[in-house]
């Protein structure tokens, strides 16, 4: 079997018939386009909106600006690709692009651990909420999920920078993702796969996984335990969005990476991939807006006061 030292990736992309290229580039494209606009309509009223100047907003806000970055890093292939006309990839930018998608991969992970949190205080611990949850905690935690996401990568990078020999440099994915690409080295890639059950699946999947849901049992618990059902209406209303979103991520995850022929099915991969890089992104922003009170008030507000100034 041939085996090559590789400088760069032929990237095959979402499907190689020439006649789809021009669909799929509009499909992804208007995507793009609308979760984008999704995202930045969310950011704006965050930031814009005294009403929503809160903890639990001031994540929501953080949460659009990692979706807007998520599906630019791999989106961004398929654009290049059809624009340029090659489907080709330097190694260090197939690198790099993969260390970006997994570090904001983990951000959204620690980021919707942290919001379950806030929705723990919120509902379990309400007199002191303001004082748990206060500015610079709220900082901090962001700060936190941040910079760990893009920390916590860096071993994986490492590893994969010693897989220099592959049987093929033609990737079966359409973006830079890390299961196309182990396929194809002719390395030994026991560690690696050793590091992502123990450090990357147990470590930073399940444990944010259990926290969430340690979060939610005792949300719901004190939901219960209202008398009044508007009250117990009104309690799991304000979480019911996010309990949505990780809902959605979690499953999503699980469909693409913890198959047991998820090494196996690229094909299958692709279409899954597909669907948590530019659907989750794109829906986020909708279940927000169309299951939030606060956000279609201050949607609302926002409409009334530019016609106002029209």
């Amino acid at each position: 079997m041939n085996q090559t030292m590789v400088t760069y990736f032929i990237i095959k992309g979402i499907s190689d018939v020439p006649q789809l290229q021009a669909p799929i580039f509009v499909v992804v494209l208007l995507i793009y386009l609308m979760t984008l606009g999704g995202n930045m309509t969310i950011l704006h009223l965050v930031s814009q909106d005294p009403h929503l100047h809160t903890p639990m907003y001031f994540f929501l806000g953080n949460l659009s600006m990692l979706d807007m970055s998520y599906t630019t890093i791999t989106s961004n292939r398929v654009f290049v690709n059809f624009i340029s006309g090659h489907n080709s990839v330097s190694y260090v930018s197939y690198i790099v692009q993969y260390y970006m998608f997994g570090s904001l991969a983990v951000n959204q992970l620690l980021l919707l651990t942290v919001m379950s949190y806030d929705r723990y205080v919120a509902i379990c611990n309400p007199l002191c909420y303001h004082m748990t949850m206060n500015h610079t905690v709220c900082v901090l935690l962001a700060i936190f999920c941040w910079v760990f996401g893009f920390l916590q990568m860096l071993p994986y990078i490492v590893l994969l920078t010693q897989y220099t020999c592959y049987r093929s440099n033609i990737i079966n994915h359409f973006f830079c993702d890390v299961l196309p690409l182990l396929k194809l080295t002719c390395s030994d890639t026991t560690f690696f796969y050793t590091l992502v059950l123990s450090e990357g699946v147990f470590i930073m999947v399940l444990t944010p996984f259990m926290l969430t849901f340690i979060s939610y049992v005792f949300i719901i618990t004190a939901i219960l335990r209202i008398r009044s059902t508007s009250g117990r209406r009104k309690a799991f209303y304000t979480c019911s969005s996010h309990l949505t979103v990780v809902i959605l991520l979690y499953v999503s995850l699980t469909c693409q990476y913890m198959r047991p022929s998820a090494k196996d099915s690229l094909d299958e991969n692709k279409i899954l991939s597909a669907f948590n890089i530019a659907i989750v992104p794109l829906l986020n922003p909708l279940i927000y807006s169309l299951k939030n009170n606060d956000v279609k008030s201050a949607l609302r507000r926002k409409f009334r006061s530019s016609k106002a100034l029209l």
